[in-house]
């Protein structure tokens, strides 16, 4: 029943809208670079701002979740890295999988998930997973998107003009000085509204670049991305767990918050910056599809054993 709940009530609602998105762009021919500015510059950012404003933050849970998340992203980088030497893969190409391995679909995909997997702890401790993928992804991510072509302080010219970053700052200083944004219903109610939206509005535009996706040419490379995110992360996630004290129900939950699909964030920075943009939405879409064996089977094994 457990899986069967998984299954009909996170994972189908999420293709169902991929396919929506799909089946627009395939009568009206949607205009894509519209759409992800949409994302990238509206409701992404109103959704962090509204997410940490919201959150409930406590210090040293919040460092150790972050620190993990951080040490997984990093694991994934290098992991990533040394399948391209390995294989030969040219920078561009190699930048590409670290995209789409070291950044998960922790927010749209996994909040939901963990308040059906692990409901007394999850939702709280991904609050925190979310907050680290966003930073890390509009950093981090966006530098290997957009490191082509520039060198020295260039690279950092594209993160000082997302969004994203600088809601991160804000919802940190209304936080800090407890400034009270929630009162500004002028404000507020349509941050609200935007944040609402987000996860809508994403997955159609995944949809729509999917539609204009031709996968033939990177099957190989896909290929490594799967194993990478699915199947390596949880289990790069289980060997650091004695490093952060995890324990019970809240180790099960930083195990599975690793064995989430690709992010969707990472299709939208690799169209917006012309970084393998097709690779980029294939790796979100099938990484998506596959973790509705891979997720459900490890939600299984972490309720029949139990830390």
């Amino acid at each position: 029943m457990l899986l069967w709940n998984v299954f009909t009530q996170v994972l189908l609602p999420i293709l169902v809208l991929m396919s929506v998105g799909w089946l627009l762009d395939r009568k009206f021919n949607l205009d894509l670079g519209t759409l992800v500015k949409l994302n990238i510059y509206l409701f992404v950012p109103a959704f962090i701002f509204v997410q940490v404003v919201r959150s409930a933050l406590t210090a040293d849970v919040a460092l150790r979740v972050m620190l993990f998340t951080v040490c997984i992203i990093a694991s994934m980088g290098l992991l990533s890295l040394l399948v391209g030497r390995v294989c030969g893969y040219p920078p561009a190409q190699t930048r590409s999988l670290q995209l789409a391995t070291m950044f998960y679909n922790s927010g749209n995909y996994g909040i939901p998930l963990m308040a059906l997997a692990f409901p007394v702890t999850g939702p709280a401790l991904q609050v925190f997973i979310v907050l680290t993928q966003n930073v890390s992804t509009f950093t981090i991510g966006l530098w290997l998107a957009s490191s082509t072509g520039r060198t020295g302080w260039r690279t950092l010219l594209p993160m000082l003009r997302q969004v994203s970053l600088w809601a991160v700052g804000g919802a940190i200083l209304v936080r800090t000085f407890s400034v009270p944004v929630m009162e500004w219903r002028w404000l507020w109610v349509p941050l609200t509204y935007l944040e609402s939206g987000l996860v809508g509005v994403a997955l159609v535009t995944l949809g729509a670049q999917l539609s204009q996706t031709e996968h033939a040419q990177f099957w190989r490379r896909l290929t490594w991305a799967l194993e990478l995110r699915l199947v390596a992360g949880p289990l790069i996630a289980l060997l650091l767990l004695p490093l952060f004290a995890f324990k019970g129900e809240a180790a099960s939950v930083m195990i599975l918050s690793s064995a989430f699909p690709s992010a969707v964030n990472v299709a939208l920075l690799a169209h917006e910056f012309k970084a393998d943009a097709q690779f980029a939405a294939a790796a979100v879409f099938y990484s998506t599809v596959l973790s509705m064996a891979t997720v459900a089977l490890l939600i299984t094994a972490l309720w029949l054993c139990p830390f």
